[in-house]
């Protein structure tokens, strides 16, 4: 048997607003199935849903996306004007350069070039 990835959830305290976010970066039609759980089909993509716990973010992510957003710079400018936060600078080697950044709830991922 293999399985497939159907989709990738992120618990968070507010997913409406979590999932507009997300779909302002990675595109396709927010949902909000319940005030619980909205997700978005991101073109070319597993479906990005967003479900609603009591309990907040207390440590840094175990498992993030990486994200290819074109030019580095743009794509990090768009992301923090949408209301995400940088975690340092650009970090580049042999292999290309990335930033990690922060999702309005505090979801680490990262932009990369290379």
């Amino acid at each position: 048997m293999r399985a497939r990835v159907e989709e990738i959830v992120f618990d968070c305290a507010d997913p409406a607003r979590l999932v507009r976010f997300w779909a302002g970066l990675v595109g396709g039609d927010p949902v909000d199935r319940s005030p619980d759980w909205s997700y978005v089909d991101a073109p070319g993509f597993v479906r990005i849903a967003f479900q609603r716990v009591p309990e907040g973010k207390a440590a840094k992510n175990r498992l993030h996306l990486d994200l290819d957003g074109g030019d580095l710079a743009e794509a990090t400018a768009e992301a923090v004007r949408r209301g995400a936060e940088t975690l340092g600078g650009v970090v580049t080697d042999d292999h290309g350069a990335f930033q990690v950044l922060r999702d309005p709830e505090g979801n680490e991922f990262c932009f990369v070039s290379g």
